[in-house]
């Protein structure tokens, strides 16, 4: 059988969502379940692989799905940005699917098998929402990553776990139904489409009120991308084990997120009728405040998990600015931010696992002196850490540089200052959690001691986010090449 583009599109939902129909079928024999996994993380990053190829190259590859309620398609097409979406999600999947194999048999977690299958189904729900034609097939695959990770919050099953599931729920299941829909059904009677289209798609002579309201509803609607006040599910979410914080905040959902509001932006509102709506304007400034105040909160979190959360909701928000500023190095600088947070935040979530799985300890004030019995989980947080900061030369100094030249160019310069303190607030609740690793001295030397041997035993925690850091590195040398890739979504080239 021949690789065309249209098999390629459906290997993209085929591969992941065989992996959750094999994976309970051999549960009972943990490591082929886990081999399951990791060959279907590698056939679907060549799959990637493969189909950025073909975008590379200038072509738009599609597969039509079905179509329900007499003229509704549900229909795949992959353009650049969705094609570095799916990149992400497939090349974090098999990382964080390394890193989950020593975390879950490491704390001996109960349900394995059923965690990897929804896993699989959550990256299935994620390559449909990157390779989305249309609103419709977004809400689609929207819901079905909600519905998917569900189980994977309330892992434990106690009392905390069901609350913040049911609270994960609630604002994501609410916002979609009440917000999301209605502006997809009003995007569909006034535009006469749900088609992403390169510009936009409403016809000249829309109002402004109307295109307005749409846009207040998908900032809003879209709960994943955590913009206040609709991000309570996010920190609430973290009493599930670490490899789904991981995978919340790096690989699928909260990117699915922001990739959406980046998509709605330049696909159905487009550059001029974004500069017509003193909405954007609006919600550029939520967006900035969104970004400064979940920094301050996430200062204040001694639980290392909790802090990283709070980080993530100010990180989003630089992405919903991006969009909402509308100009192409604003949405440049939302597309690499996609990009180099996933890298760096899953570094952050993959040592605070290995901390918990080699040393049970989850609060900052007691990681004194651990950095010399943990090294190299350090060493990765401390590379992570700069590249959320945003310092040169890590992945992450290149967004910030973008959006900045983004708001000066879309004559808001002055959000710039959201940005720059957000960068300082990063360092004072970032770098003193690796200082105080590597230069207090330990609260328990014999105890530490005993890590050592705790560490040769969990080496599959402490590998992947090293692994994780290093990318993190090396994509500070690619932002060039992901520039170019993005850019006939911004030149008009689709």
């Amino acid at each position: 059988m021949a690789y065309t583009a249209e098999l390629a599109l459906f290997l993209l939902l085929v591969i992941p969502l065989a992996a959750a129909v094999i994976i309970p079928i051999v549960g009972s024999r943990p490591n082929l379940r886990e081999g399951v996994t990791f060959v279907a993380g590698v056939l679907l990053l060549l799959n990637v692989i493969g189909l950025i190829s073909m975008v590379s190259a200038g072509d738009r590859p599609e597969l039509h799905l079905f179509t329900f309620a007499g003229n509704f398609d549900v229909r795949l097409k992959l353009e650049p940005l969705g094609a570095i979406f799916a990149a992400i999600a497939s090349s974090l999947w098999i990382l964080n699917s390394l890193f989950t194999l020593g975390y879950m048999r490491g704390n001996n977690e109960k349900n394995q098998t059923r965690f990897f299958a929804f896993v699989a189904v959550a990256i299935f729900g994620a390559m449909g929402i990157a390779a989305s034609a249309n609103l419709i097939t977004l809400f689609i695959f929207y819901e079905a990553l909600t519905i998917s990770t569900f189980p994977l919050v309330t892992h434990k099953g106690d009392a905390k776990a069901k609350r913040g599931g049911t609270i994960y729920a609630l604002i994501l299941m609410g916002t979609s139904l009440a917000l999301l829909l209605p502006a997809i059904i009003g995007t569909q009677v006034i535009a006469g489409t749900t088609e992403f289209t390169v510009g936009g798609v409403f016809p000249e002579g829309t109002g402004t009120m109307a295109t307005s309201i749409l846009l207040f509803l998908f900032a809003f609607g879209i709960g994943k991308a955590a913009l206040m006040p609709v991000h309570p599910w996010l920190p609430n979410a973290m009493v599930a084990p670490t490899p789904v914080s991981a995978l919340l905040h790096a690989v699928a959902v909260v990117k699915a997120g922001v990739f959406s509001i980046l998509k709605v932006v330049i696909f159905i509102f487009g550059e001029s009728v974004m500069a017509d709506t003193s909405m954007s304007t609006f919600l550029s400034w939520v967006a900035a405040i969104s970004i400064v105040l979940a920094s301050i909160i996430a200062l204040r979190q001694d639980n290392l998990k909790a802090r990283l959360a709070h980080s993530t909701v100010s990180q989003l928000s630089y992405i919903t600015l991006g969009a909402m500023l509308a100009t192409p190095a604003a949405f440049i600088g939302g597309a690499l931010q996609i990009v180099m947070h996933a890298w760096g935040k899953i570094t952050l979530f993959m040592c605070a696992g290995a901390i918990y799985t080699v040393a049970h300890r989850a609060e900052i004030s007691k990681l004194d002196g651990l950095g010399r019995t943990m090294p190299w989980v350090f060493g990765a947080f401390l590379v992570g850490s700069i590249s959320i900061i945003g310092i040169p030369p890590m992945g992450g100094s290149w967004p910030k540089f973008f959006l900045m030249l983004g708001a000066l160019d879309s004559g808001k310069g002055i959000l710039m200052a959201a940005l720059i303190v957000s960068s300082i607030l990063n360092i004072i609740y970032l770098i003193p959690i690796s200082i105080r690793a590597f230069m207090k001295p330990a609260a328990s030397p014999d105890g530490d001691l005993l890590l050592l041997e705790e560490r040769k035993k969990h080496r599959w925690v402490i590998i992947p986010p090293v692994i994780s850091a290093l990318g993190a590195f090396v994509l500070f040398f690619f932002a060039g090449t992901i520039v170019d890739f993005l850019q006939p979504i911004i030149s008009g080239g689709g």
